[in-house]
């Protein structure tokens, strides 16, 4: 496929698919789909349906992905981008997970598990559930993970890499609230972070030097505030009166 020159209209970096299909067919020149790659948009490609047909390649499916995806070092997402700002990816994720947690909590304030989750999340989840009184305790749990005790109110799981269903303890009853699996591989397993070798001493010839302090951009990780209110309508408890006067206070004042 190639650009329709005269269809690539868009914002500062790139194109929003505004104009329709902006992808031709080189062989025969019909518009076929419509690329999307603008700032602050997924970069997609959405196939026009009755312009393509759908054919199988004939290679062998994939293995279907599991729960033992999330062990795996580069399925962890950094939670900041290569120019130094926050990753999209963890804004929406962000975003989604927050109101999942407020329809959880019915609008209580939770406190978060020491570590990265407290360090990368605090300032989100206090903008949206402020500290206060009677507050709901959340733990980190999921594959691999040993179980919390005492029992948090709420298990902050990751979604299924292949599914998106969100992870549950076997045999229990739990209230989870699912999160990204790529942005919760790196809240429970971030990666070597000492600057000291664990034991012993470093290798002959090996110079020592200090780890590098964590990149963070100038301002605190926020959630994208589309993907919190989108999230927050489709959920069934937002039909719980504490829930709508929490939604009409924010965003009907």
């Amino acid at each position: 496929m190639a650009l329709i020159l005269e269809k690539c209209e868009g914002y500062c970096r790139g194109v929003d698919g505004r104009a329709g299909p902006n992808l031709a067919c080189t062989g025969c020149g019909r518009a076929v789909a419509t690329r999307i790659d603008d700032c602050g948009s997924w970069q997609t490609v959405w196939l026009e349906p009755d312009a393509v047909v759908r054919r199988s390649s004939g290679l062998p499916d994939r293995p279907p992905r599991n729960w033992a995806d999330l062990g795996r070092a580069e399925h962890r997402v950094p939670p900041v981008e290569a120019d130094g700002s926050w990753s999209r990816r963890w804004e929406a994720a962000v975003g989604v997970m927050l109101a999942h947690l407020v329809a959880a909590t019915e609008n209580h304030p939770v406190t978060l598990p020491a570590g990265p989750a407290a360090e990368l999340l605090g300032h989100a989840v206090a903008r949206c559930l402020p500290p206060g009184p009677d507050p709901r305790s959340v733990g980190l749990a999921g594959p691999g993970l040993p179980e919390l005790w005492p029992r948090p109110d709420v298990l902050l799981v990751p979604r299924h890499p292949g599914t998106g269903e969100p992870w549950r303890p076997p045999g229990l009853k739990a209230t989870v609230v699912p999160l990204d699996s790529g942005v919760w591989a790196y809240l429970t397993s971030p990666g070597e972070t000492s600057p000291m070798p664990a034991a012993g001493v470093l290798p002959e010839g090996v110079l020592r030097d200090d780890y590098p302090l964590p990149s963070r951009p100038w301002r605190l990780l926020e959630a994208h505030a589309g993907a919190f209110r989108d999230t927050l309508v489709g959920l069934p408890a937002i039909r719980s009166p504490r829930l709508r006067g929490y939604y009409d206070a924010a965003y009907r004042s």
